[in-house]
């Protein structure tokens, strides 16, 4: 009987570029207060909220991907051809058949890639980022381009400013490739199914059906009580402590509990803590990649940057690696972009 041969992958994998997209229309909380009961002082006191982006009409979940796809295939420095895996984390693209991710790889000229979508809530690009590595690392895929995405304006209640105010759209893309060193840690993720309720996108005939909602206090309370050990753990894993991490870039949910997770992992004053979130609100799979973006155009964060991530949301899920980020690289946009 013949045997089944397995490939062999690389030591890792690394992140070779990284590109966002945010779209055109930016919205205030004055601007919020003008159509519900709501104001610049009570938004940013829980929070940490001052403005958010909205998609319009023809930005859709798609248009947003090859945007930030493209410029984070351009940042790697890889042609379309060398990518032979794509994978979009979204919850709220328009349809499930067919998906996102071998659309995206089309429009930017990508030759018949593997192609699926994650969705894991706000944890969905840090289960993405690790199974994307995962699959560079066994053989699998050599180079993956990960998207992050998320045009929540279509499911959030535009009346309840309980979810309105904090609820935003954008994406933000990653290309991975194998490395000799590891540039992306093991991820450590979960999930707590008796809280899948806290975040939820109603069924067609049940009560807010098609609105996303939210139980804030449910889900402040655990994030901020059961996600310090899942990081800790993270860290544990790669190998490194508190004092190594150079940047912090947590799911952009809410201010104050990415300031008091900061606190209680004892993170050094010189670690770079990203507040996306002030500017972008929450964007839920496509948080933490706009964030780093953010940091690196910036200069907050630059290349070689040890990067503690963590995605967590609907669910209840949650995901969280080390990662080290990438060194900027410049090369001509790849085919078939979005405008």
């Amino acid at each position: 009987m013949s045997a089944i041969t397995l490939p062999t992958g690389p030591a890792g994998a690394q992140i070779l570029g990284v590109g966002a997209y945010r779209p055109r229309r930016r919205v205030t909380n004055d601007e919020l207060a003008q159509s519900m009961d709501t104001n610049d002082e009570w938004i940013q006191s829980r929070v940490g909220i001052a403005e958010r982006r909205w998609a319009e009409p023809d930005e859709t979940v798609v248009e947003m991907s090859v945007a930030a796809g493209g410029k984070a295939l351009a940042a790697s420095g890889l042609s379309p051809e060398d990518v032979d895996l794509v994978v979009v984390a979204s919850c709220s693209l328009p349809t499930q058949i067919p998906g996102a991710g071998p659309e995206v790889a089309y429009r930017l000229g990508i030759p018949r890639p593997g192609g699926f979508d994650v969705n894991a809530g706000c944890a969905g690009f840090c289960y993405a980022l690790a199974a994307a590595s995962d699959a560079i690392r066994a053989g699998s895929a050599r180079n993956v381009l990960v998207v992050g995405v998320e045009k929540l304006t279509d499911v959030v209640d535009m009346t309840d400013r309980s979810t309105a105010v904090i609820f935003a759209d954008g994406a933000g893309a990653m290309v991975l490739g194998p490395s000799d060193e590891p540039g992306i840690g093991p991820v450590v993720w979960g999930s707590d199914g008796d809280q899948r309720d806290a975040i939820s996108i109603p069924a067609p005939g049940e009560p807010d059906a098609g609105n996303l909602t939210m139980a804030g206090q449910a889900v402040y309370r655990w994030a901020t009580t059961k996600l310090t050990d899942t990081l800790q753990e993270a860290m544990d894993r790669a190998g490194v402590t508190a004092a190594d991490i150079d940047v912090f870039a947590p799911h952009q949910a809410n201010l104050r509990i990415i300031e008091l997770m900061a606190k209680r992992l004892k993170l050094p004053e010189s670690t770079v803590i990203a507040r996306d979130v002030v500017q972008a609100g929450n964007t839920s799979s496509a948080s933490v990649p706009l964030a780093i973006s953010a940091l690196l155009e910036s200069g907050e964060a630059k290349s070689g940057d040890l990067a503690l991530l963590l995605g967590y949301g609907a669910g209840l899920t949650f995901a969280g690696q080390v990662v080290r980020l990438p060194e900027p690289r410049a090369a001509p946009p790849p085919g078939r972009t979005t405008p």
